[in-house]
């Protein structure tokens, strides 16, 4: 230790890097991580997952108070009022909350905190806070870079979080839009859209391709637009923006079709582009360490995270794979196991993706495309309308899709509509990750009355067998 500072220095305090640095704590090592944001967890806590789901929750309880919802099941209110303000002070709240709580977790496991954003001076050194002043330089024998990712701009398109707002300026609208566009039919347009829309916001979203939610299964992607479209939102699928201009603090939306064809304006309060994130890289002098980018500006590892450079780690939304809180955090646990000589592994088949919305939807695994052109399957789908709980609580839509492999049987894939399709996948994900076939979970007790008996009757219907459909 004579020589470095420490023994890991991760870069980034968000879900990646912050668990990173814990676990590397934890089993023994000196450990700093840099983090030039005011609080820590990244943009997940700060103006990501965490704010964005404050919302959902509250503008659900909203929709369900003024929409006569519990009106129906024997709550009788008076006049429902929508407290804006109100509405963003506990989403504040919440965030404060648990940003402080990293920063408790921090201390308790004796990680320091380089408070500044950091660049490489060389493979082993990296200088914190020189954007702010002097900075620090300070050595490392492993430096992890969890620098995460942010909002991936849209040329000609200038965003200046008033009018033309990303995900970021989505959650801090001083006001409900008459007429809000969404440019993306994504995991991120159609959450914050549909907080919006729930407190009276006309919602258009504008998809350059024929569906929304690309990467999810047909059928989940099918089910998804004609129930948010029930909803209320309108779609624009197979549509692209050509440009934004903003006047008198309103927007103009120009569009056409995908394909080619007539141009049409769309006037709009205001715009959230939503069309994806990228890799943050920029500033990080990545040269000085001798690493390059791919061609998607993600920095190349191998299966333990480690880069081109002896000593130095990447994980999370710099390295290629989906950009999720959770996929980051359990390579954030592994390459601290790596860096102590433990083994430390991540089955990047089986990382679940969650969309917030109400229904929830959720997915693991394969789709039923993607697992065709692998071979011979079979697919089991039960539709909640048949679920004792779900017809309960008047929650009928969505469905349960399971995907074996028609010789083995072994799951493939796993694929949820309803309320609470977050919470159940982790099911699926388990039984996946330990070779389930559907006849495993078809013969697994499960309570009742629960959505997840969905997942049982999904299973038994791969060969034939459900029993409430």
């Amino acid at each position: 230790m004579a020589d470095y500072d420490f023994d890991v220095l991760v870069i980034g305090a968000g879900p990646g890097g912050y668990v990173a640095a814990i676990r590397a704590a934890q089993l023994g090592l000196k450990v700093a991580c840099a983090e030039g944001r005011a609080t820590l967890g990244g943009t997940c806590l700060n103006v990501g997952c965490i704010p964005s789901k404050a919302l959902l929750h509250a503008s659900e309880l909203y929709e369900e108070a003024a929409g006569g919802a519990l009106a129906k099941l024997g709550v009788k209110l008076g006049s429902v009022e929508l407290d804006l303000d109100a509405m963003h002070a506990q989403r504040l709240d919440a965030v404060k909350g648990l940003t402080g709580g990293i920063e408790f977790l921090f201390k308790k496991n004796k990680v320091e905190w380089l408070k500044g954003y950091a660049a490489f001076t060389g493979k082993d050194s990296v200088k914190v806070g020189a954007n702010n002043g002097e900075g620090r330089e300070v050595r490392a024998k492993n430096i992890v870079i969890a620098t995460g990712s942010s909002v991936t701009p849209l040329p000609g398109v200038e965003i200046d979080q008033k009018v033309v707002v990303d995900s970021t300026g989505a959650l801090e609208l001083a006001k409900v839009p008459a007429h809000l566009v969404v440019i993306g039919g994504g995991v991120i347009g159609l959450e914050l859209g549909s907080v919006w829309r729930r407190v009276g916001a006309k919602v258009t979203v504008v998809e350059y391709l024929d569906q929304i939610l690309p990467g999810f299964d047909g059928d989940v992607r099918k089910e998804a637009q004609r129930l948010f479209k029930k909803q209320g939102i309108e779609f624009r699928t197979g549509t692209k923006v050509t440009g934004v201009s903003v006047k008198g603090g309103k927007a103009s939306i120009t569009i056409e079709p995908a394909k080619g064809g007539a141009t049409e304006t769309i006037e709009a309060d205001n715009v959230l582009v939503a069309i994806g994130r990228k890799p943050n890289t920029d500033g990080l002098n990545l040269d000085a360490a001798g690493l390059k980018l791919n061609q998607r500006g993600q920095i190349e590892t191998d299966h333990d995270f480690r880069t081109a450079t002896p000593g130095v780690w990447a994980i999370g939304d710099v390295i290629p794979g989906p950009m999720l809180a959770h996929k980051a955090e359990d390579e954030g646990i592994a390459v601290a196991e790596n860096i102590a000589g433990l083994t430390g592994i991540v089955n990047h088949d089986l990382i679940p993706s969650v969309v917030y919305t109400m229904p929830e939807i959720a997915g693991v695994g394969l789709t039923e495309e993607a697992a065709k052109e692998k071979g011979e399957v079979k697919v089991g789908k039960f539709p909640m309308a048949g679920n004792s709980r779900a017809k309960t609580n008047h929650e009928p839509d969505g469905f349960v899709k399971v995907i074996a492999d028609a010789k083995t049987d072994r799951v493939l894939g796993v694929w949820i509509i309803t309320s609470v399709a977050g919470t159940m996948i982790a099911q699926a994900t388990q039984a996946m990750e330990f070779g389930a076939t559907s006849e495993d979970i078809a013969y697994t007790c499960h309570a009742h009355p629960t959505h997840s008996e969905a997942i049982k009757e999904a299973a038994m219907a791969v060969t034939g067998k459900p029993i409430h459909v």
